[in-house]
């Protein structure tokens, strides 16, 4: 679940660089993908009247704003820069969220998790190698990383309280409503058909991922689901070569070998 989660999330910030290419400002496709994936989900949320005021909760509301600071940066730092380099600064975002439900939900660390995390991690800088401190670029990619371990410890805490749909739908509505005066300020690009279908695959890619990323910290603890987050950029590394043809060199294989194996190994330590 959460591997086909985060291709899923891939695959709609794929759809996001090329709206940037296209000439679309990073808030606005941001905002639009929160906007038309609420739009569209909210009659299937199952959200209630006696759910309404769980909206205002100030940790749905802080749980939205860090989701907000997560798509915009990475967004941003796809503008200019490739996306294996800028997943490969992203991925800071485990690491944080494998200390944060240490110290904030009080979940247990274990050596075997630690080091596979750490080795998940030492794949990520064989990938990414120049690619950290490269410019403002690479700067947004870090801070999108801080923001998503954040988001991760933030979903692992609120997972037992609230419904994975109403987590998607609430994390959506903040979204839209926190983003709204900037990208009317902003303004739309000129739409065609091809953006249409970008904005789509945009906005449903990362719903997806998302739903199946509530849903599974229902089931695991975080210090279990953020080295299997590592998949992200091997997803990340497929879909840059088919959309962008960029491939990754030796070094590069050898760490998404690396990040692959300690996702494999983490899996089985959590099934037993």
């Amino acid at each position: 679940m959460v591997v086909t989660a985060m291709f899923s999330i891939v695959l709609g910030d794929t759809a996001g660089k090329e709206l940037t290419a296209a000439g679309a400002h990073p808030f606005f496709v941001a905002w639009a993908r929160f906007a038309m994936a609420a739009l569209v989900l909210l009659p299937f949320s199952g959200l209630s009247r006696a759910e309404l005021p769980g909206l205002l909760d100030w940790r749905i509301l802080l749980r939205g704003a860090l989701i907000v600071g997560v798509v915009s940066s990475i967004l941003t730092a796809l503008r200019t820069e490739p996306m294996a380099d800028v997943f490969g600064a992203f991925f800071i975002g485990p690491v944080i969220s494998y200390v944060l439900a240490a110290l904030i939900l009080g979940e247990r660390i274990t050596p075997l998790r630690s080091v596979l995390l750490g080795l998940g991690f030492g794949g990520v800088l064989l990938v990414v190698k120049p690619g950290f401190g490269a410019g403002a670029g690479m700067g947004f990619a870090l801070l999108a990383g801080l923001f998503f371990g954040s988001f991760l410890t933030a979903t692992r805490w609120l997972a037992s309280s609230f419904r994975p749909r109403f987590l998607l739908i609430s994390q959506l509505l903040v979204g839209s409503v926190l983003l709204a005066p900037v990208a009317f300020a902003i303004g739309a690009p000129a739409m065609t058909p091809w953006l249409w279908l970008l904005f789509g695959v945009s906005a449903f890619g990362s719903a997806l991922g998302n739903l199946l990323l509530a849903t599974a910290n229902r089931n695991a603890p975080a210090s279990v689901i953020a080295p299997l987050i590592y998949t992200q950029l091997l997803a990340a590394t497929i879909l840059g070569w088919l959309a962008f043809g960029d491939w990754p060199d030796t070094l590069s294989l050898i760490g998404l070998g690396v990040i692959l194996a300690s996702g494999i190994m983490s899996l089985r330590l959590a099934r037993r």
